[in-house]
């Protein structure tokens, strides 16, 4: 598909857009932690190189949209709301998200939208906010497009949910479905695109089924760069062009891992990526170091942990401080006392949030 094909028919809503005054709809949707990670998009929220990853389950967006038919169409109108406290600071952005999606959803000027949202982890910590929340608000528009109009199927509804919350935040586009979702085209990955997200479509081994995400909260404050200034600084990288090659041969290689359930091998996949993440904004101009002290305890006492005990536990990381811990379900028990006993002291306050794979966003 194109985007064109998300542009909808100029007389798509001709009779229920006159009629439909108010309503609401409610999307809860999931944060999602990269395998292998994006860094770097060009123009329209377009990624430079593929990404994979585990979709959450616990760790996600409750959004509620109201909206109310305006008696003019001259101006976005819309309020937003956390945990309902009213944001007036979270505005530019979802006027930046409207402003890049009005093409495809023409109706936004014909209302005022109150957009009400709570997460059930901190935000800005470094945990994907910005995934779930702009899915779980592409999701709720795409529920009034269904209702306006009588030609949205369920397969199209979906892709283009992902479409536009691609727009609003990129990896919100891979924050949908479960377990498993690809964003980017591939060559071994059918049906891959750059437009949106798609469920992995391969075998996966029982090794890698109701995986386990421990994330440890080091530091729940800001983050001292914001995901598209990070993004930015891969223009003129000196190492950006053998990253996005590295990126694509370990999307290739991550598909014979999961098939095959050969844990050693996604542990130093997954590790070498999280790790060559950080070292690309370490190498930028400017240049950031996200970890904390702590971080590299973390890192360390995992790699003395299963060194000493042959435990399958691996670490990966997103932009920022925090530390996921990823394990098989066979190793529950003892990875849970593991981070009690020796990582929870790493933690601001002592704080972490259990979580496991999950399945995708849900209308509620």
């Amino acid at each position: 598909m194109t985007a064109e094909d998300f542009i909808p028919s100029s007389d798509s809503y001709l009779n229920n857009s006159k009629t439909i005054q108010s309503g609401s709809f409610t999307w809860s949707s999931p944060s999602n932690i990269a395998l292998v990670k994006y860094w770097g998009k060009r123009q329209n929220q377009i990624p430079e190189n593929p990404s994979i990853s585990f979709t959450l389950d616990h760790c996600k967006t409750t959004t509620t949209l109201s909206f109310f038919k305006k008696e003019d169409s001259n101006d976005f109108s819309f309020e937003v709301f956390l945990d309902g406290e009213k944001k007036a600071d979270f505005k530019p952005k979802i006027e930046t998200f409207f402003n890049r999606v009005e093409n495809y959803l023409p109706f936004l000027k014909d209302y005022h939208f109150k957009i009400e949202t709570s997460n059930t982890f901190p935000h800005s910590s470094g945990i994907a906010s910005s995934a779930s929340g702009m899915s779980a608000l592409a999701l709720c528009l795409m529920s009034l497009e269904k209702t306006l109009s009588q030609a949205v199927s369920e397969v199209y509804f979906t892709k283009k949910a992902s479409f536009l919350a691609r727009l609003g935040s990129g990896s919100a586009c891979r924050s949908l479905e479960g377990d498993l979702v690809v964003w980017g085209k591939h060559e071994d990955i059918e049906g891959s695109s750059d437009l949106y997200g798609v469920k992995y479509p391969y075998e996966v081994h029982d090794n890698f089924k109701n995986y386990y995400d421990t994330i440890l909260l080091v530091d729940k404050g800001e983050k001292q760069v914001s995901s598209t200034i990070g993004h930015n600084l891969m223009y003129g990288h000196p190492f950006a062009q053998e990253r996005f090659k590295q990126a694509h041969k370990n999307l290739s290689d991550i598909t014979s891992i999961l098939k095959e359930g050969d844990l050693d091998k996604f542990i130093a996949l997954v590790e070498s990526e999280a790790l060559t993440l950080h070292a690309m904004m370490m190498t930028s101009l400017p240049y950031f170091i996200l970890m904390k002290p702590n971080t590299l305890e973390i890192i360390n006492k995992i790699w003395e942990f299963r060194k000493t005990t042959g435990s399958k536990v691996c670490f990966t990381l997103d932009a920022g401080a925090n530390v996921h811990v990823l394990y098989p379900e066979n190793e529950v028990d003892f990875i849970t006392k593991f981070i009690n006993t020796e990582l929870v002291a790493f933690c601001q306050k002592g704080e972490y949030i259990n979580d496991k794979i999950g399945f995708g966003a849900k209308l509620l």
